[in-house]
């Protein structure tokens, strides 16, 4: 015998081996060797771990209960036992007529089959097949194995189906990766959004488009005005030190309550200064000369000359409206030529004279203006 062949060779049938594959011919071989020297007990023939791992050292024991199954499958042999990876061993007959082969005694395989973990079990192909319908990658299911084999080897319990086990295991172990990583998608989500909208403030800070349009076109604003808040906003809130994602609200939150102080202010400003280029008299003198029965339209009129005389003159005053009343009261009076006409008639009734008063708007005071009737009489 050749040095590179050690051992008595194996003998496949090339035929047999083309009809129902090369690794259960051999096996089948290996079989119906052992069967010309052991006894075969009521047909069935025991082959125990050790011994299948000096006839079958090449193969895992994934693979001899796999090839065993594919025989059994193919109705060559019988089998027994339960699955090797959880029975380590076989129990096998050859498929001559199920009629000539008694069944093996039922109560036998259970107390074979409940046995310690193996060192080196592994799942089936059926396992693998109903693992694999819950959606479970076969990568997962292969990393859980080691920790499978050595929790179980540990306890040192034993069990009838250790698939069965290691399915409730795989599934528990893939629910607590699953909920694992959309907890951590989440926080890293939320992250994300508090870096990409919660800032701090920055001397570049600027309000944006739709936050000026609120401001200036909608708020009626001017637009110098917001420009020139902008610097104190951001001194304000750099200052502070805090974080928001709300800084243009915030801003036009700020805006509109320094327009209202602003005006506010105009509005009660008591300080002479000259009139305005684009002044028009407020709402109230119109509210005034209707109540004092003076046509609106002849009030409007006198708004070009009136502008235009005071800025020639450039002379201060506080109140420009109240110049303006006055002003829009002597016009009327003179064009209706109403306050002569009633002195010269109480003048030829009376038979006296009266002097006319020749006192300008300017000497009187706005009470008296308001109050002086004369000229509807």
């Amino acid at each position: 015998m050749s040095s590179l062949i050690p051992e008595k060779p194996l003998l496949v049938s090339p035929s047999l081996a083309a009809t129902i594959g090369l690794e259960e011919a051999c096996m089948l071989s290996l079989i119906s060797e052992v069967a010309t020297y052991r006894q075969a007990a009521g047909g069935w023939l025991e082959l125990d771990e050790a011994l299948l791992g000096k006839l079958m050292p090449f193969w895992t024991d994934y693979d001899i209960q796999r090839i065993s199954k594919n025989l059994k499958d193919k109705g060559i042999i019988l089998l027994g036992s339960a699955p090797y990876t959880s029975s380590r061993r076989l129990q096998v007959a050859f498929n001559e007529g199920e009629a000539s082969i008694p069944a093996p005694t039922p109560v036998a395989p259970p107390i074979a089959s409940a046995n310690l973990i193996a060192p080196n079990w592994q799942p089936d192909q059926e396992l693998l097949r109903r693992v694999a319908e819950h959606n479970i990658p076969e990568s997962f299911i292969r990393q859980q194995i080691p920790e499978f084999i050595t929790y179980w080897r540990e306890r040192g319990e034993i069990s009838h189906s250790w698939g069965a086990k290691f399915l409730k295991h795989v599934l528990h172990q893939w629910r607590e990766y699953q909920t694992g990583l959309a907890r951590q998608q989440r926080d890293e989500g939320n992250d994300f959004l508090r870096r990409d909208l919660e800032v701090a403030m920055h001397s570049h800070w600027r309000p944006s488009r739709d936050a000026l349009e609120v401001l200036v076109k909608h708020a009626n604003i001017s637009l110098a005005f917001v420009e020139d808040a902008i610097p104190e906003f951001v001194l304000y809130w750099q200052e502070r030190g805090e974080v928001s994602r709300t800084w243009n609200s915030k801003f036009i939150q700020h805006v509109k309550r320094q327009w209202v102080r602003y005006n506010s202010a105009l509005e009660h400003d008591s300080e002479p200064r000259r009139i305005p280029e684009n002044w028009q008299p407020g709402a109230d003198v119109f509210d005034v000369l209707r109540l004092a029965n003076i046509n609106l339209e002849f009030a409007k009129r006198q708004v070009p000359e009136f502008l235009l005389f005071w800025r020639e003159s450039n002379q201060v005053y506080s109140s420009w409206n109240t110049k303006f009343l006055q002003h829009v009261k002597y016009h009327w009076a003179k064009q209706h030529a109403l306050t002569t006409v009633n002195s010269q008639q109480v003048n030829s009734h009376a038979g006296q004279q009266h002097p006319t008063s020749t006192r300008s708007t300017r000497d009187r005071s706005l009470v008296e203006d308001l109050t002086d009737r004369s000229w509807a009489n």
